[in-house]
């Protein structure tokens, strides 16, 4: 049937939950429905897309690590420069390293082969390719997660509530 966007008494997303769990939390008053999609679990009851709680929680921060797997995965797997998604990615240091670029969620992204020798040891400016996303770091872990359905197509609903992730 579904996965269902939970989000904190402040509208802040919390995680994605089964529908099943979902309905426990509205039929013991624990959320309340934000989003359906039309279907209905029985009748009078639609299957919610989006809950709230009731009660805020508090959630402790936690970083995201700075790993290939996890650049690649906030870009997409596909090239910074040119949107190419084939199999030969690399990471691009955006200011390169050899003019005191670091390795940060902010200067790195993912480059097909041919764009990252084309733009060498230049920034994206002087060698004149235009990055199609700024890189940021990830808010949270539930950031992949929720751009895996948005890409899919499933849940448009959710976009107004993850726009901040």
């Amino acid at each position: 049937m579904g996965k269902v966007l939970v989000l904190n008494a402040s509208y802040e997303p919390l995680n994605i939950t089964s529908w099943r769990r979902a309905a426990v939390l509205l039929i013991k008053g624990k959320a309340e429905r934000v989003e359906h999609n039309g279907k209905f679990l029985y009748s009078g009851f639609p299957l919610p897309t989006v809950i709230r709680l009731r009660h805020y929680v508090r959630v402790p921060y936690k970083e995201i690590p700075l790993t290939r797997r996890n650049i690649l995965h906030r870009d997409g797997h596909t090239c910074q420069y040119c949107g190419y998604t084939g199999d030969e990615l690399t990471l691009d240091h955006v200011l390169p390293r050899s003019r005191g670029g670091g390795d940060s969620w902010e200067n790195i992204v993912t480059a097909c082969v041919r764009c990252n020798v084309k733009k060498g040891c230049r920034t994206p400016h002087e060698a004149h390719m235009l990055l199609r996303h700024q890189p940021r770091r990830p808010y949270s872990s539930l950031y992949f997660e929720v751009t895996k359905h948005l890409k899919t197509g499933t849940h448009k609903e959710w976009q107004k509530y993850v726009i901040g992730l």
